[in-house]
């Protein structure tokens, strides 16, 4: 025990040492603190081109209706003290004017008023090590918040990454909660804004590695479980390169899900990208393919990940068994700040019988000078599917103000 206290006193005494303190006093690390927002207002068109179910059922997959949403995003960070930091994000969402149908069609991703504390955490640094415990954004390839709505999906759990290697990262952490968009009530017909829930009974652990030791390189590996349900295996290559204003790009990915379940058959995929640049503008040609050999969907993430290439604008990419498609993407930058593109894909859903293929249209101004901080964006999305499914389409209009 004498031991054990004696090593826990040199390694606090070790990574005092290690620090330069940014704050002289507690009192200081608070007043030092920064605070940081942003003002939302969105608005979102969708047309299904399916009728909703009579009684105005609630499923976000039938109808057509548009909301609009104001929210404002409030964080704040303390300055370090001895290497401590501690750190809050508020977020909110109100939909005044949505009617039934709006209220119908997107409760469980848009429709859900209230302000819900998604970040509330302590971090510690020490050297190169990093703890970060609490409510927390993350962005992983397998466990991430998506934040394509008002409301960006967060977790609580712990979360420790390290630098100690050259050119590698590495990470290990538990989630045992998350926070979805909303908590939707489909009995009552109500949705609130999301809400921290327990993630599955046991939570899910995760192991991250980044590997940027050959130049132009990136290796990365994760592992994550949600226990008592499935292992998730995730390995990418990634190689970016330049010659004079000529920039390219290759990677390939693999992903594997090891189900628990008794007589659940394990599922896989693959992807390759390869893109191109010149000057302002940009490219990508991108290939998946699901396995379809035991006609076994892929689980390939925690939250709101979505890793494959061939993945939507707008929409998540196909993860069923025996998908396969391709995904061609051109933007330009029109003026700094100033950016407009188009993408295309073509999947087809061997499992399920059905083909479908997707175009986007998206664009995106940051404003400068007087307006700074002040952005808006424009998606458009349009998904053609065969008669057994019926097509969509669907309007995006994004502004942000960021002070």
């Amino acid at each position: 025990m004498k031991l054990a206290k004696l090593s826990l006193a040199a390694i606090v005494v070790a990574g005092l040492a290690s620090h330069s303190f940014a704050a002289d006093s507690l009192a200081d690390a608070f007043k030092n603190g920064k605070v940081t927002g942003e003002l939302r207002a969105w608005y979102f068109d969708r047309d299904t081109d399916v009728p909703a179910a009579a009684g105005g059922a609630w499923d976000r997959k039938k109808g057509d209706a548009n909301i609009i949403n104001m929210g404002v995003i409030l964080n704040y960070v303390t300055d370090s003290f001895y290497g401590l930091k501690m750190g809050a994000t508020f977020q909110s969402n109100y939909a005044p004017f949505a009617d039934d149908e709006a209220k119908a069609l997107f409760y469980n991703d848009m429709y859900g008023s209230g302000a819900v504390l998604s970040e509330m955490y302590v971090q510690y640094t020490i050297d190169k090590t990093t703890a970060k415990v609490g409510r927390q954004f993350i962005n992983t390839p397998l466990i991430a918040g998506s934040g394509s709505r008002m409301i960006r999906q967060s977790f609580e759990g712990a979360l420790i990454t390290n630098t100690n290697l050259p050119d590698t990262t590495l990470a290990a952490g538990y989630i045992s909660k998350w926070q979805n968009r909303t908590s939707p009530d489909t009995t009552a017909k109500k949705s609130d804004v999301g809400e921290f829930e327990r993630f599955n009974d046991d939570g899910a652990y995760t192991l991250l590695a980044i590997n940027k030791s050959i130049p132009g390189l990136t290796i990365t590996g994760q592992w994550a479980q949600v226990v008592d349900v499935a292992d998730v295996y995730y390995a990418e290559l990634a190689y970016a390169g330049k010659m004079n204003d000529f920039r390219y790009g290759l990677a390939g990915q693999y992903l594997i899900t090891d189900y628990d379940e008794s007589g659940k058959d394990d599922g896989s995929f693959y992807g390759i990208k390869a893109s191109f640049g010149i000057g302002a503008f940009n490219m990508y040609v991108a290939y998946a393919e699901v396995d379809d050999d035991n006609d076994a969907s892929v689980s390939a993430d925690v939250g709101g990940a979505d890793p494959i290439y061939t993945a939507n604008v707008i929409h998540s990419g196909e993860y069923k068994a025996g998908s396969k498609g391709y995904a061609i993407d051109a933007n330009y930058e029109v003026v700094k700040g100033a950016k407009i593109g188009a993408r295309y894909s073509d999947i087809n859903m061997k499992a399920a019988k059905s083909d479908y293929d997707v175009i986007d249209l998206y664009a995106n101004y940051t404003f400068d000078g007087p307006l700074k901080g002040f952005g808006v964006e424009v998606q458009y999305e349009t998904k053609d599917k065969d008669a057994s499914t019926g097509s969509s389409n669907e309007l995006r209009f994004r502004a942000n103000y960021k002070f």
